[in-house]
């Protein structure tokens, strides 16, 4: 059984969910922690994990697995997907009726019931990709 009871919300959550909406692209802890830090906060790293992770338990940021650690971004409460620019970072939300149509077919089709999934496209933004170019050409 999940529990539903809301979290308390604390000064240190509120600043941390803050500080993450302040930035478009996926973030480590120890990122958000300095930025904190650098704005004369005094909310420590352990405390930024656990609201961390609150925040994305309870829907508001996505967690996303990258490099050997969890990176965050605040997020809209709807399930989608990410394309994320591998230079940049830049993250665009995006729906897929046809990856969720699909997912549950191979649920489906596997005998299991109840499908959840995650995907994230990574790629390079189109910014990036000319960058790129343009530094392959000197």
């Amino acid at each position: 059984m999940t529990d539903t009871t809301p979290r308390r919300s604390t000064k240190q959550r509120e600043a941390v969910r803050e500080a993450l909406s302040a930035s478009d692209e996926f973030v480590s802890a120890q990122a958000l922690h300095q930025a904190l830090r650098q704005d004369g906060s005094t909310v420590g790293l352990a405390t930024v994990y656990r609201a961390l992770a609150a925040l994305a338990a309870d829907g508001e940021a996505d967690a996303l697995q990258a490099g050997g650690e969890v990176l965050y971004r605040a997020c809209t409460p709807t399930h989608h997907h990410h394309l994320i620019c591998r230079s940049c970072g830049r993250t665009v939300e995006l729906e897929a009726a046809a990856v969720e149509q699909w997912a549950g077919r191979v649920a489906a089709a596997h005998g299991f019931v109840e499908p959840e999934h995650v995907v994230d496209i990574f790629g390079l933004c189109a910014e990036c990709a000319a960058r790129r170019a343009a530094d392959d050409a000197r």
